[in-house]
């Protein structure tokens, strides 16, 4: 498919959006079993629902737009998943796992407030005000779960990997 318009071009971005969402939906039980700190753990737990919901709130856009939530698949998001999933193979369980699980989700975050941070911008140059203010909410959840990520590898989880070795 050859995108030859800017609304074009947020459709397909939007279909990006969605597809980080569902591989994400689909990553995070794995990352929360594969934690040792229960702050860790329900950390993903949490964030699985908000993930969840970020899902719906993209396909509804896509409903709007009359676009199908399923025609790509974005690369990048599987990626990075993959380097999660490779790290908890190669990481003991405990703290330093937990460092490492903490590096993954950051990388991932950092991901979704780029993709959030431009489909916002998008949204507003189309004129899209509701769409503007749902991608620019997302944006503001995707960037206080990095916050409290590096809040819990600060305060507990990078001490306990570096003292235990």
């Amino acid at each position: 498919m050859n995108i030859d318009h800017f609304r074009e071009m947020y459709t397909a971005e939007l279909q990006e959006a969605r597809s980080v969402e569902a591989q994400l939906s689909a990553a995070l039980p794995k990352m929360a079993e594969a934690a040792d700190s229960s702050e860790l753990r329900q950390g993903f737990q949490m964030h699985l629902e908000e993930t969840r919901g970020h899902q719906r709130d993209v396909d509804g856009i896509l409903k709007r737009l009359g676009a199908s939530p399923k025609e790509h698949e974005d690369q990048a998001m599987r990626a990075l998943i993959g380097e999660a999933e490779k790290m908890i193979g190669m990481v003991e369980a405990g703290p330093l796992r937990d460092a490492a699980l903490i590096a993954s989700a950051q990388r991932i975050e950092h991901y979704e407030i780029a993709v959030y941070g431009t489909l916002a911008t998008y949204a507003k140059c189309l004129g899209l005000e509701d769409d503007k203010q749902k991608l620019a909410d997302i944006l503001e959840e995707e960037k206080a779960t990095d916050e409290k990520l590096s809040d819990l590898a600060d305060g507990i989880i990078n001490p306990a990997a570096v003292e235990a070795g």
